[in-house]
């Protein structure tokens, strides 16, 4: 007599879980292991209207910002070239339009969050499957987009930050301790204790799906994380680095 295990249908959309991923997050994939379509699209759609409206919050304090003639200044400001100054001056005056208050930085968020998804999830099952995992790219998808929820209370915090100070984040994560370095800036500006409380999900998620061992499942996690914000502060620091050149006429 053979023994049949009983694989559970689920719907596409199941918010009531979220909780359930935060708190519980053993139990939880567990169960979503037995499920033959745990799906992704929740947690994403969840993180897409979180970036939504963190962005039109920041968007709209440095819009009102703007026009009360407050316009942060980039680092190193005074060994700028007084051409310099003028010139970063009179192109922030001009980029306070809806482009680039909330169309550019809202595509920027979307397209952060769904592309990081996708290159993230690829780079785990990678590596899993280098270390003997046995899971699929649709597990590693659904993982990966489960673990992302501890950004979901970063975004909500970070509106709620927002709207009681009444100005934008200037230093997100730890970035406020370093001035000298671009570089440093931004790999610490993604380092906080939303990141590691992702991690640690997503470690949790890859032992249950790829039944990976302990130590397997925490070095394939550390080494990709890391070597993705390593990618991330060099592409930000360079965007940094251009955004400080001298502007003579927006393109928009």
């Amino acid at each position: 007599m053979t023994e049949t295990i009983q694989v559970k249908p689920s719907s596409k959309f199941q918010f009531s879980r979220i909780l359930e991923v935060l708190l519980k997050p053993r139990q939880a994939f567990e169960s979503m292991a037995t499920e033959n379509n745990a799906g992704w699209q929740t947690p994403m759609l969840s993180l897409s209207v979180s970036a939504f409206l963190a962005v039109i919050v920041s968007g709209y304090l440095k819009s009102r910002a703007a026009m009360m003639g407050e316009i942060p200044l980039p680092r190193d400001w005074q060994w700028w070239t007084p051409e310099m100054q003028n010139n970063y001056m009179q192109a922030q005056q001009s980029m306070q339009g809806p482009v680039f208050a909330y169309i550019i930085p809202l595509v920027g968020a979307l397209l952060g969050l769904w592309l990081g998804w996708l290159i993230l999830a690829g780079l785990l099952h990678l590596g899993s499957t280098l270390l003997g995992g046995r899971g699929s790219m649709q597990q590693a998808l659904t993982v990966t987009a489960w673990a992302s929820l501890p950004f979901l209370v970063r975004d909500a915090l970070r509106i709620l930050f927002m709207l009681l100070a009444g100005h934008a984040i200037q230093s997100p994560g730890l970035s406020g301790f370093v001035q000298s370095s671009a570089f440093f800036a931004q790999l610490l500006s993604h380092f906080d204790l939303f990141l590691i409380w992702s991690i640690a999900l997503l470690i949790i998620g890859f032992r249950i799906f790829d039944n990976l061992p302990q130590l397997k499942a925490i070095a394939n996690v550390v080494i990709v994380s890391f070597f993705l914000l390593l990618v991330q502060a060099g592409v930000g620091a360079a965007l940094a680095s251009l955004s400080g050149l001298a502007v003579q006429r927006p393109f928009f």
